[in-house]
């Protein structure tokens, strides 16, 4: 584009260095304030942790499947395996974040059916 009538080119200013170390310093504290009430709301416990728990849960028993040469192993986790681990949640810290869903996770992994949540319309 040909500007005619203009003579020389026009510089435009922007923020002063102050205003910009300002609005930087601002920023900086929001978001530090924020991940500090974020750290202090959930402390050991991560935002998703339902989804952990089952998870862990579908991976213990699927592990134990892979391994399970004689059928043994997932025989005992289907007739109460599961709910016995899930009752000594302490042993296990994704475990501790809701011990019903991992027995959930654990039975649906020691069936074999596909996890919950997972696919197109989980």
């Amino acid at each position: 584009m040909v500007l005619l009538d203009q003579q020389s080119l026009v510089r435009h200013r922007g923020p002063s260095r102050r205003a910009l170390l300002i609005a930087l310093t601002v920023a900086a504290a929001v978001l530090f304030g924020g991940g500090w009430l974020l750290v202090g709301k959930h402390t050991d416990r991560p935002p998703f942790a339902e989804d952990v728990a089952y998870e862990a849960g579908f991976l213990h028993a699927s592990r134990v499947l892979k391994h399970d040469r004689d059928g043994l192993l997932a025989a005992g986790l289907r007739s109460g395996g599961c709910e016995r681990l899930g009752r000594n949640s302490e042993n296990d810290l994704k475990m501790s974040y809701d011990p019903g869903l991992w027995v959930k996770g654990c039975l649906d992994g020691a069936w074999g059916r596909p996890p919950v949540g997972q696919g197109i319309f989980g």
